[in-house]
């Protein structure tokens, strides 16, 4: 051990992020644990780096006497406490010689001290982001494991399982796709980083990346619910009145949401104003339709009764659009036809406009 030492952890430190602390625990756990042979009748033994010479130093813990090491050696003799009045023990380092440590001992420690490295660079790499969960990335896909694409992000490689894609969505070998970060797990071999673009919170941050106004806080996002590849619905509230928060999200001439939908590959979108008040968020929910009346029925309930000519619309291609609503505003919604009754249950309403 040496002044190459401790240029060695400046550099791991620097290069991997990893701080200089840790890889000396590390080091100084490391030794211990091959020295263990070594010193076989040292009890109480600890291993400490010398920061400034770059040698370790080993010491054997014992516990002596508080009144031994204050008292001279005579009055030491003169007065043994009695059982009653045992005196304090605290514990003294003692330096062990440590100049025979053999060559095979320090290639052991060696080895230990790579291993620790890597282990403290997954931690690192870990806590890095695991903190960024809930984040959009960008990555290159690098290659696919049965229907499962693994993504290159650059410290890491992360993987976009199967379920977590849009079926109908083609990906390719060395393009570059954005994913929503889902989950950073601890494994055996290192963190795994899950993504999806099929989340609900994927279009949320496409649009927070879109519409500045949204990290600004000027406008709110109260909800998103999706049918990943086919329909979303996103509920947003302005928190200036001089600011509509639909127009604000759709941009001039429809600039700020086309860009949502080409990363979505023309997913529909509705964006809707949210309300506090449960009758016209639940109107505005079942756009595009609109709505002749709405009441609300039983305790979380509401019926809606369309024209004849809105009643595809407000139902959606199987359902979808009623059922999307649904989510969004947490209300039951029955749709009811002008002057007639509501659909059979499982009855299929042919889709307009959809």
């Amino acid at each position: 051990m040496s002044q190459e030492l401790i240029r060695l952890i400046d550099q791991i430190s620097r290069d991997k992020g990893i701080e200089k602390e840790v890889l000396i625990e590390a080091i100084e756990s490391a030794v211990l644990s091959a020295s263990r042979r070594y010193f076989q009748e040292v009890h109480h033994l600890i291993a400490r780096l010398n920061r400034s010479s770059g040698t370790m130093e080993f010491f054997q813990v014992k516990k002596e006497a508080a009144e031994e090491q204050d008292q001279p050696a005579s009055s030491q003799s003169e007065a043994p406490p009695t059982d009653q009045e045992a005196p304090e023990e605290i514990p003294v380092e003692l330096k062990v010689d440590a100049r025979e440590f053999g060559r095979i001992a320090a290639h052991t420690a060696k080895q230990i001290i790579m291993q620790r490295v890597r282990e403290a660079e997954r931690d690192q790499i870990y806590r890095e982001y695991k903190e960024r969960e809930g984040e959009l990335v960008s990555g290159v896909i690098q290659r696919v494991e049965g229907r499962d694409f693994m993504i290159d992000l650059g410290r890491i490689e992360a993987i976009l399982p199967y379920r977590e894609q849009v079926p109908w969505e083609k990906y390719q070998r060395k393009n570059r796709i954005r994913a929503y970060m889902l989950e950073v797990i601890k494994s055996g071999r290192g963190p795994q980083v899950i993504l999806s673009r099929s989340h609900p919170d994927f279009v949320l941050r496409l649009f927070e990346l879109e519409v500045p106004e949204i990290t600004e806080g000027i406008l709110e996002i109260k909800g998103v619910v999706r049918e990943a590849g086919r329909r979303t619905k996103i509920a947003v509230q302005s928190n200036d009145s001089k600011v509509d928060p639909v127009g604000t999200c759709v941009g001039v001439k429809g600039s700020r949401v086309q860009n949502v939908l080409r990363e979505l590959e023309n997913e529909k979108i509705d964006i809707i104003r949210w309300v506090e008040d449960p009758d016209t968020y639940v109107c505005h929910a079942l756009s595009p339709a609109k709505i002749k009346s709405i009441r609300q029925t039983d305790p979380g309930t509401m019926e809606v009764v369309v024209a004849t000519d809105q009643l595809s619309l407000a139902i959606g291609k199987k359902g979808q659009n009623v059922r999307l609503a649904s989510k969004l505003t947490g209300w039951k919604i029955d749709i009811r036809e002008a002057g007639g009754a509501p659909p059979a249950e499982g009855e299929e309403i042919p889709a307009e406009g959809e």
